[in-house]
């Protein structure tokens, strides 16, 4: 892509955010709304069937309608000069695989509260009748604030009514991730989602996939007959309650696991019942982040105060709510620099 023009006379090209098998994702700036977007264009290949163009597009619609905190909300889709292209929200952040790599590992409760988030998000999906189909840490962004958003929604499900020449290509989904009835080809449920989440949980707890391979083949052969490694024998500090989540989303049969993300996500919730979002920010980000919200609490309690007479002296009054504000903004993130489960 030219860097110098305007994108749909619109959007001023940035930076080259990555490239992948089909399509190449820019960082953009949106010159009418003032805001970064980013910008995934399809590769031309797959672009020049009409019925598979009008079928994307579709897809990608339908993944456009869905709004919600855990997923990256698509503002456009369509199709210029022989290419399919999307403009997404950006997100700054880091994929869970990366962030789980720089971090050295994630204790219980913050892995736990990833796959919580990733649950919420699909399965609101699923209330809406789309299925991911390739769930994977890759396709999960973490923000500065411990955000997790889920990207990629419908695309993975589509290009897997390619024609069976493109098939043989290229291998739809992520065989670490797939489920035993995408390893066999068959058609997915939301079931499918559920599996994958439990691969992506399983590797969060014990640094480890359930099953590895040389090959794509060896992989899916794995999926559909092997049964995984227990959990809790390669990280034995896992709750019995919590391994036996992952392993019944892990059941060969769909039917076996949980209908949908929804349901497996509120029994993580019961599991881990605080909901507040567990900070897992980088040493440079954390102080940043607590001043924030001390900053937010003050000018709450300011426009209170404006608005009422207090009966006691003022000074008092605005020392104690000063280090009640201090207090709310930094014990979350003391409390997780200590390691606290």
């Amino acid at each position: 892509m030219d860097t110098k023009k305007l994108f749909k006379e619109r959007y001023e090209i940035i930076d080259l955010l990555g490239r992948g098998g089909m399509a190449e994702v820019f960082l953009a700036d949106d010159t009418i709304l003032k805001r970064k977007v980013a910008i995934k264009i399809i590769k031309a290949q797959y672009a020049k069937d009409e019925i598979f163009r009008e079928q994307f597009l579709q897809e990608a619609r339908s993944a456009g309608g869905l709004s919600h905190q855990n997923i990256v909300t698509v503002h456009d889709v369509g199709f210029i000069n022989n290419r399919i292209y999307m403009i997404m929200e950006y997100v700054p952040g880091t994929d869970l695989f990366t962030y789980q790599h720089q971090k050295d590992g994630f204790s219980i409760r913050e892995a736990v509260n990833f796959i919580i988030q990733a649950c919420s998000g699909i399965g609101y999906a699923h209330r809406k009748g789309i299925i991911h189909c390739d769930v994977k840490p890759q396709n999960l962004i973490v923000t500065e604030d411990g955000t997790l958003k889920v990207t990629d929604f419908g695309i993975a499900r589509f290009l897997s009514n390619v024609n069976p020449i493109d098939e043989e290509k290229i291998v739809w989904g992520s065989p670490q991730y797939f489920s035993p009835e995408q390893a066999k080809g068959k058609i997915t449920s939301y079931a499918a989602d559920v599996y994958s989440l439990g691969v992506v949980l399983y590797q969060a707890v014990t640094g480890k996939l359930p099953f590895t391979g040389g090959t794509s083949k060896v992989l899916m052969e794995k999926h559909i007959n092997k049964t995984p490694p227990s959990p809790r024998s390669i990280n034995s500090k896992i709750p019995v309650e919590l391994e036996g989540i992952i392993l019944r989303s892990l059941s060969k049969e769909p039917s076996s696991r949980y209908r949908n993300a929804n349901q497996m996500g509120k029994l993580l919730e019961n599991l881990y019942p605080n909901k507040t979002p567990i900070l897992t920010l980088s040493s440079e980000n954390w102080f940043k982040t607590a001043w924030a919200k001390v900053k937010a609490g003050w000018a709450a309690f300011l426009k209170f105060r404006d608005k009422h007479i207090f009966q006691v002296d003022k000074d008092i009054f605005l020392w104690i709510i000063f280090g009640a504000a201090l207090l709310a903004g930094f014990l979350p993130l003391i409390i997780n620099s200590l390691g606290i489960n």
